[in-house]
């Protein structure tokens, strides 16, 4: 029942988004770009960015399950207040023409630099949490609307607030008190789904309704969109939310508890298993995670299909497929996040010199985009599941969590990956063309004069 709702939800949540949140997005960064001011500008960005994210379904998710080890409303409102101000920076970056790959090894050392001061102040468990919370943010709320407003850095500001809260924290780093049971004993299934279904509601009507209350005023003060455009938009509103109900709820009363239940299966027949298992998990997830559908779309039109959907598949897809296999491999063999996330961000960043700008850029949406609601509902309770019978409830914290962190780290280097091969089959296209002009006989050469 919940992979049939899936599967509808996706569907009418990307029709929704095709209607209504890419072109809401593109109008008010089109519009602001246009009023030339900068603290306009700057102050609708932040409050766009603070307001959508404070209401992404995602983060909600995640907050509910580390409730127990930080406040779960200073959580999302110190990621929130992350994602707008780095919203913020991204469209300074696009104003005054400013350097991506500087901008993010800049602040990549930063984030480096307080991952250690955590880890000394004896609060290292936090470290995976910090690093999730830079992946939820981006989910299918934030990433149709928000793609016109520098995306590409959204995920840095959150974990460097929950650096800074673990930092400034003088609470005890406790065992999280997760609970991934829906049905309760005797429950129905009609009657759970009905539960659930008004639970979601409630959510999206909120994420969805801060939007548009944003939209409306951007609409009102200086938009001023025609009456039959901002008709399809609201009917691609109610796609979006209905779409986007359904298609929550599946992953919360089916694939949560299953994720859950076949993680500690698996590790207790074989957790050797969970390697190869991770792998081709991870293929398939991020087919199934509804943002990651709008972002190659988005790309194959703003690069005039020169970057694919089927390039963009291939490279989001072995990327996601390491990091589950990196994540189990971390659960079994119990070691510090960093050693993973450190290298692969610095091979990130130094492939960003070498490759051209818009694939970077696009690596770094990627990122973001394929740590949706299915790693959230579903990769991460595996994970959880695993940990808790390969390391026991201790070490849930700091190995069960980071899987998040590290399915949005891998696209950034397969992603980049694709841009370098394409340089280097430019080089060789061009090395065998001079080649072929060069050992032409001068005798075909015909002169005119």
């Amino acid at each position: 029942i919940s992979t049939v709702l899936l599967i509808f939800g996706i569907g009418l949540f990307s029709l929704g988004a095709d209607m209504a949140m890419t072109p809401m997005g593109s109008s008010v960064g089109a519009g602001l770009a246009k009023k030339r001011k900068l603290g306009l500008l700057a102050g609708v960005a932040f409050l766009l960015g603070f307001l959508i994210t404070i209401a992404e379904p995602d983060l909600s998710v995640l907050a509910d399950q580390v409730n127990g080890v930080m406040d779960k409303t200073t959580l999302i409102l110190g990621i929130s207040v992350g994602v707008a101000l780095f919203i913020v920076i991204g469209i300074f970056k696009i104003i005054f023409k400013k350097s991506l790959s500087s901008i993010l090894m800049l602040f990549y050392m930063l984030l480096f630099a307080l991952g250690l001061l955590v880890m000394i102040g004896g609060k290292g468990d936090l470290l995976p949490l910090a690093f999730d919370s830079g992946g939820v943010t981006t989910g299918p709320i934030t990433v149709p609307f928000l793609m016109a407003l520098g995306l590409a850095l959204c995920s840095v500001g959150p974990i460097l607030v929950v650096l800074l809260l673990s930092i400034f924290s003088k609470n005890e780093v406790t065992t999280p008190q997760l609970d991934y049971s829906v049905f309760g004993e005797g429950e129905k299934v009609i009657k759970v789904i009905f539960h659930e279904l008004l639970l979601k509601s409630k959510e999206v009507l909120l994420a969805l309704g801060m939007i548009v209350a944003a939209f409306i005023v951007c609409q009102l003060t200086f938009l001023k969109l025609p009456m039959n455009k901002l008709k399809k938009i609201f009917i691609g509103i109610i796609y979006t939310f209905i779409g986007l109900v359904i298609f929550l709820t599946s992953v919360t009363i089916g694939y949560m508890p299953v994720g859950f239940e076949l993680g500690q299966q698996i590790a207790k027949a074989n957790k050797e298993l969970l390697i190869p298992l991770g792998f081709v998990m991870g293929m398939l997830v991020v087919l199934a995670e509804p943002a990651v559908h709008i972002l190659k779309k988005q790309v194959e039109e703003t690069t005039g299909g020169f970057i694919t959907k089927r390039s963009m598949t291939i490279g989001l897809s072995i990327g996601v497929g390491i990091s589950l296999c990196l994540s189990m491999i971390r659960i079994i063999y119990d070691f510090n996040l960093m050693y993973i996330v450190i290298p692969g961000y610095f091979i990130s960043l130094g492939l960003s010199f070498f490759v051209p700008r818009i694939y970077t850029a696009i690596a770094f949406d990627s990122g973001g985009v394929a740590s949706g609601p299915m790693t959230s509902t579903f990769i991460l309770p595996f994970a959880v599941g695993a940990c808790l019978m390969c390391q026991g409830e201790a070490a849930i914290l700091r190995d069960g969590f980071g899987i998040v962190a590290l399915v949005a780290m891998t696209p950034l280097i397969t992603i980049q990956l694709l841009g370098f091969k394409a340089i280097v089959q430019n080089k060789v296209k061009e090395s065998i063309a001079m080649k072929r002009i060069l050992d032409e006989d001068d005798e075909q050469i015909i002169d005119f004069m």
